[in-house]
């Protein structure tokens, strides 16, 4: 009997060390116990942080973590924002932008992106900051909110190019009408009240849970676009001007299914994916290597 439980014993042990298997992705942290609702992730230019923020009912504040001492080094808070949905992070130079236009009813009309100018030279520790606000309502949204079959008005995902906000809507059309179109709306990076002009859509593909932009980015030097899912992630390279689904679109199954929230470039060849913590464990932050697929 003791050799018995003995045996029991090993096998359990060597289950428990057996590495987790995160299919194409690397395993590069934990996010701390602060970033359990973790919805966007950014790298500002001039800094060694990456930036991070919960979404909706967490506080109105952008968390600072460096990859290297996997902790929180910072915390500042927006002085003159809530936390409504804050969905997406972006960054251009050394500004970091924040998407409060979380939607998952398809009904607000207060979507807000936040900026932060200048968050290179914020020191660690705790600090307060005051954003500029540019408000904007979609041209092509009638009704608050629309009929279900129309419920594509939530976005999750945007990056800056050429001084304008680029918006993903994460599809939320029942799953038998669901066909995985994400529209992408255009927005002046302007402080005050905008209008989201339509100007593409893409089909992404047809699994409801596996196929909603959950986030986006985009590295500034070559122009390369990343968009998230749960499972995949769509490279999109040699497009024209801003119709960023007329180039090469390469899309990579992940092979690890999670409630991933964010994307942002490391370089030109690899990204950071980060998810929400689950009943099961708390999130994590992941590199996938773009050359290798």
């Amino acid at each position: 009997m003791k050799l018995f439980s003995t045996l029991v014993l090993l096998v359990l042990t060597a289950i428990q060390c057996q590495p987790q298997d995160y299919g194409k992705l690397e395993y590069c942290m934990t996010l701390p116990d602060l970033l359990e609702e973790n919805s966007g992730i950014s790298i500002a230019q001039n800094t060694s942080y990456l930036y991070a923020i919960n979404d909706s009912g967490g506080a109105a504040t952008i968390f600072s973590i460096h990859p290297d001492h996997k902790q929180i080094e910072q915390d500042i808070t927006i002085s003159n924002a809530q936390n409504v949905d804050w969905e997406d992070l972006a960054s251009f130079e050394n500004n970091v932008f924040i998407g409060d236009f979380g939607n998952n009813e398809n009904d607000r009309k207060d979507q807000t992106i936040y900026w932060v100018e200048n968050i290179d030279q914020i020191q660690p520790g705790s600090y307060t900051a005051f954003a500029k606000t540019t408000t904007f309502t979609f041209e092509d949204q009638k009704k608050y909110p629309p009929k279900k079959k129309n419920h594509n008005f939530d976005v999750e995902a945007f990056f800056v190019y050429q001084s304008h906000f680029y918006l993903f809507t994460r599809n939320r059309i029942p799953r038998m009408e669901f066909d995985g179109t994400t529209k992408v709306y255009k927005v002046p990076m302007k402080e005050g009240a905008q209008t989201a002009i339509l100007i593409d859509k893409f089909k992404t593909c047809s699994d409801r849970d596996d196929c909603q932009i959950t986030s986006a980015a985009i590295h500034h030097q070559t122009g390369k676009i990343a968009l998230l899912s749960y499972n995949k992630v769509w490279v999109l390279e040699n497009y024209t001007g801003d119709h960023f689904f007329s180039g090469d679109i390469h899309k990579i199954k992940l092979d690890y299914t999670s409630q991933k929230e964010s994307i942002t470039f490391k370089d030109a060849t690899t990204v950071y994916i980060s998810e929400e913590s689950s009943s099961k464990k708390q999130g994590n932050i992941y590199t996938l290597n773009l050359k290798k697929f």
